[in-house]
C-alpha cells in the first residue's frame, strides 16, 4: 500500500508551475501541478495516454486550438501524441496520471520551458 496527498506540502513556484511526483505505482506515476493564476504550460504532448484532474482552481486546457475551460473535479483523458497546453485561470492544483513509461522528468521540462 502507498499513500500521499494532493494538499500536504503543497507549495507555488512564482515563476513557474511547480511539479512533484506524488507516487509511483506498477502502472502509473501520480504526479502534482500546483500553477499560480496567469502561469502557463506551454503546447507539448507526450507518446502516452495522459489523464489530468483539475483538484482545485480552473484551467483553461487547450487541444489542438480548441480551449476547454476546466474546473475543480473536471477529469480530461488524452490519448498519446495530442498537443495540449494549460494555463491558470486560478491558483490551482492538478493531478496528471502519466504511464508508467512516461516519466515526470519530462513534465518537469515543459514546466521549465514555460517559464
Amino acid at each position: 500500500m502507498k499513500t500521499a496527498s494532493l494538499t500536504k506540502s503543497l507549495e507555488y513556484n512564482e515563476s513557474k508551475p511547480a511539479v512533484i511526483v506524488l507516487m509511483d505505482t506498477d502502472s502509473s506515476r501520480e504526479i502534482r501541478i500546483a500553477m499560480k493564476k496567469g502561469q502557463v504550460m506551454k503546447e507539448h504532448k507526450t507518446p502516452f495516454p495522459i489523464v489530468v484532474e483539475i483538484f482545485e482552481g480552473e484551467i483553461t486546457f487547450g487541444v489542438k486550438g480548441n480551449l476547454h475551460n476546466l474546473v475543480k473535479g473536471d477529469l480530461i483523458q488524452l490519448e498519446g501524441n495530442v498537443p495540449h497546453d494549460l494555463k491558470a485561470e486560478a491558483d490551482s492544483t492538478i493531478r496528471l496520471t502519466l504511464s508508467k513509461s512516461d516519466t515526470a522528468e519530462r513534465v518537469k521540462d515543459v514546466a521549465r520551458k514555460s517559464s
